[in-house]
């Protein structure tokens, strides 16, 4: 149940029943010979598919966040602290003033994680609701599978190659790519990272077979799932 596909009406009758919502977050960054828009494809559509049984309202993923170590990439797109903070808690006020109070943050982007920080203050301020926040390819299920699959698995690498984040024409390395160095890239301004890492794969494999990922898929969307459903107060 998108939030794209309802209208204000159809919204105000499913929170009166229901209080319940999600909310993806991304970025647009690097990802190597996929999409730039990886983690926002990739958060939307776990969210979208995980609650479409259930029935719980997913909005549009926030597309920015926060990737300044890939900012000399073109393409990547980076806000300020600041301005993350900002954004994301109005979304939540207005989600809010809908009537949502119980709110699943569905994020795709480890960048974005210092946000967590808002999360615990404005649910101190609204304590008539909770903000659960979902790591969806780091959630314990996922990341088994993930590494169960190939344990050489990182950033812009086949743990990232689904059918829909693959850029058309875009010609993939068969060879899988060494560990670049973890110790360097974290003292790192942008330039230096760039030159690290190279195409943007940290390491392994840029692709596996389509049933690798779809197996994976699955087990993500069933443990987002039981996310959005159980474990509420």
């Amino acid at each position: 149940m998108k939030i794209a596909d309802m209208n204000w009406m159809q919204v105000e009758a499913r929170v009166a029943d229901d209080d319940r919502c999600v909310l993806p977050i991304g970025s647009v960054e690097q990802h190597a010979y996929l999409s730039l828009c990886v983690d926002m494809i990739l958060s939307e559509k776990v969210a979208a598919d995980a609650a479409a049984p259930l029935g719980v309202p997913v909005y549009p993923a926030v597309p920015f966040g926060l990737t300044p170590y890939f900012a000399n990439f073109p393409g990547t797109v980076t806000l300020r602290l600041s301005t993350y903070v900002a954004l994301i808690e109005d979304i939540l006020e207005s989600l809010h003033r809908t009537g949502f109070r119980r709110i699943v943050v569905v994020n795709g982007h480890g960048g974005n994680g210092p946000i967590q920080g808002l999360f615990k203050e404005w649910v101190a301020r609204r304590q008539d609701a909770r903000i659960k926040f979902h790591e969806w390819w780091k959630a314990p299920r996922t990341w088994a599978k993930t590494m169960a699959i190939d344990p050489a698995a990182s950033h812009a690498s086949w743990m990232e190659s689904f059918p829909w984040t693959r850029v058309a024409g875009a010609v993939v390395p068969d060879a899988a790519k060494p560990q670049v160095d973890m110790a360097r890239l974290q003292t790192a301004n942008p330039a230096e990272v760039r030159a690290i890492i190279g195409d943007g794969n940290f390491h392994g494999r840029y692709q596996r077979p389509d049933s690798d990922m779809l197996a994976l898929w699955q087990v993500a969307v069933e443990e987002t799932r039981a996310v959005i459903e159980t474990g509420w107060p």
